[in-house]
C-alpha cells in the first residue's frame, strides 16, 4: 500500500488530501482545505499564488510522512519567470485584458496544430495581452509553479501543456513555430514532462507529475466500465466530453468549437467548456445564501422551463452582480423575469443541462461515437436536481460520482509510479468502481418537452 498526498487546485477552494492506495484499497482523506479566488488589484483580477503555496506548504506539513506528492490545478495560467524569479502576480483567467484574435495565424491553421477550442481566457489570448513577456525566460504554468516553488525542477506536465493553445496536440510537443509566428518567444516554453514523471523532490518525498491539468487527472477517475461513455466534470466550469484515441481536427469540430485536450496516458479528452456551476455560485455570493438545500427544492417545486438563459453567455464569465446580469439577459431575450430565487436556480439548471444536452449530441455526432451513458464527476455530482435535469436532456442515464475525482485521479497516477499494479486507466477506473458509492438517476418525463426547451434556447437565434 502506498500513501501520497495530493494537492488539488480549484478555481474556488484548494485542498491537500493524503490518501492511501493499493491494489484493493483506495482510500482518501481531506487534510487541509483552503480559500482561494480573484484578487482585484486596482482593476485587474490575479490569483493571491503566494497565499496558495503558503497554503500548500501548511497542508503538505499536515499530511504527515508520505512516500510522494503530486500537484493538479485549474488550467490556462501562469506564471513569467526571469531568472528563476516571478516577475508578477498570475493574472486570473476571468481577467477583461485579453480578447480572442491574435496576428500571425488565422484560426484555421491554429486548430489544425492545437485543436483547442476558441477562448479569450486560453494562455495564448492572455499572452497577446501580456506586458512581461519580453522580460521573461520561463513560463510555468499554476501546478508547475508551485511545483518549481518546492523542487527547484522547471518544466510543464503535458496534461496542462495542451490547454495553453501553444502545443501541438498530435506531436504532443510544443509547437515554437506557432509560438514565434503569434509573438510568444519559443524559449520561454520549457522542457515537458508526462504523467507518472518523477520530477524531484521535496524534503526528501519525490514529486510526481500527475495529469496536472485537474480536468485530466478527474478524467483518470471517471467510474466506466463501458467504452461508450461521456463525462461531465461538474464544477465551478463543466467540461462535457468523450474520450478518444486520436484527436478531431475537422472543421466540422472547430466551428462547433470543441476542444482535443490532452489525457493521460496518451488520451485525447474531446470536450467543450460549459460554463458550469459559476452561475448559480455567484448568484448565492450576491444573495449571500449559503443554504442551496433549501434554494434546489425550491427549483425542483418551480415551473419547468419558464424561462432560460445561455449559460455561456460572455455576461456571465466575470465576477459579481450575477443576479442582474441573468434579469439583463432574459430581458433582452423577451421573456418574462423570475420572481422567486428558486425560478432563477432552476432558469439555471435546466439552462445548464440543455447545454449539456446540446453538446454531447454534438459530440457524439462529430466523433462518430455514440455513448450508453453520461458520468457526472466533481462537485456537480452532488447536485441531485442537476444530475435529474442532465438525465431528462439527455435522455441517457446519468451516473453520479466520485466528488473528489480530481484528486482520485491525481493519487492513482501517483500510485502507480511508485509501483501499485495499476497498468493502465482501465485498472484504475474499476478501483474507483470497486472503492465508490455512484448514484444512478433514469430519465423521466417527456423528451419532447426538451426538443421544445432546446428550440426555444438555440434555435431561434436569440441565445447565439
Amino acid at each position: 500500500m502506498k500513501r501520497v498526498a495530493a494537492v488539488d487546485l480549484g478555481a474556488s477552494s484548494g485542498r491537500v488530501m493524503r490518501a492511501e492506495v493499493s491494489a484493493d484499497r483506495l482510500e482518501l482523506v481531506q487534510v487541509t482545505r483552503f480559500w482561494n479566488g480573484p484578487v482585484d488589484l486596482r482593476g485587474s483580477l490575479h490569483w493571491d499564488i503566494l497565499h496558495l503555496y503558503r497554503s500548500v506548504l501548511d497542508g503538505l506539513a499536515a499530511a504527515g510522512p508520505v512516500d510522494s506528492l503530486g500537484i493538479d490545478s485549474w488550467a490556462v495560467d501562469y506564471g513569467l519567470l526571469s531568472e528563476g524569479q516571478l516577475l508578477g502576480n498570475p493574472f486570473h483567467y476571468r481577467d477583461s485584458r485579453t480578447s480572442t484574435s491574435v496576428e500571425g495565424v488565422t484560426a484555421e491553421e491554429l486548430y489544425q496544430i492545437t485543436g483547442l477550442q476558441q477562448l479569450p481566457i486560453n494562455t495564448l489570448y492572455q499572452l497577446a495581452a501580456e506586458r512581461l513577456l519580453g522580460q521573461a525566460d520561463t513560463l510555468l504554468l499554476i501546478p508547475d509553479l508551485l511545483g518549481y516553488w518546492l523542487t527547484g525542477s522547471i518544466g510543464v506536465e503535458r496534461t496542462n501543456a495542451s490547454t495553453t493553445q501553444l502545443y501541438d496536440v498530435r506531436a504532443r510537443e510544443w509547437s515554437c513555430q506557432l509560438a514565434e509566428r503569434v509573438g510568444v518567444p519559443a524559449r520561454v516554453l520549457p522542457r515537458l514532462w508526462d504523467a507518472g514523471e518523477v520530477v524531484g523532490s521535496w524534503e526528501g518525498t519525490p514529486v510526481i507529475a500527475v495529469g496536472s491539468h485537474d480536468t485530466a487527472s478527474a478524467v483518470v477517475a471517471v467510474p466506466a466500465e463501458e467504452e461508450r461513455f461521456a463525462y461531465i466534470s461538474s464544477g465551478t466550469w463543466s467540461l462535457v466530453g468523450l474520450e478518444l484515441a486520436e484527436p478531431v481536427l475537422t472543421e466540422e469540430a472547430r466551428l462547433a468549437n470543441f476542444s482535443n485536450e490532452g489525457g493521460v496516458d496518451g488520451r485525447i479528452r474531446f470536450l467543450r467548456n460549459v460554463m458550469g456551476l459559476w452561475i448559480l455560485q455567484e448568484c448565492q455570493r450576491s444573495w449571500a445564501d449559503d443554504d442551496l438545500g433549501q434554494l434546489l427544492r425550491e427549483a425542483a417545486a418551480a415551473r419547468p422551463f419558464a424561462v432560460l438563459i445561455d449559460p455561456d453567455a460572455p455576461e456571465f464569465l466575470a465576477p459579481g452582480g450575477m443576479p442582474q446580469r441573468i434579469t439583463d439577459h432574459i430581458r433582452r431575450t423577451g421573456q418574462e423575469v423570475p420572481q422567486s430565487r428558486g425560478a432563477v436556480v432552476r432558469c439555471i439548471l435546466e439552462s445548464l443541462a440543455l447545454a449539456y444536452r446540446r453538446t454531447l449530441r454534438a459530440a457524439q455526432q462529430i466523433a462518430d461515437k455514440p455513448v450508453d451513458v453520461v458520468h457526472v464527476i466533481g462537485g456537480g455530482s452532488q447536485n441531485e436536481l442537476l444530475c435529474q435535469l442532465t438525465a431528462d436532456a439527455c435522455g441517457l442515464p446519468v451516473l453520479a460520482g466520485p466528488v473528489e475525482a480530481s484528486a482520485l485521479g491525481n493519487v492513482l497516477v501517483q500510485a502507480r509510479a511508485l509501483g501499485e499494479p495499476l497498468p493502465d486507466l482501465a485498472a484504475m477506473r474499476a478501483l474507483v468502481r470497486s472503492t465508490h458509492h455512484l448514484r444512478r438517476y433514469t430519465p423521466q418525463g417527456k423528451p419532447a418537452d426538451w426538443d421544445a426547451a432546446e428550440s426555444r434556447m438555440f434555435g431561434t437565434g436569440d441565445f447565439a
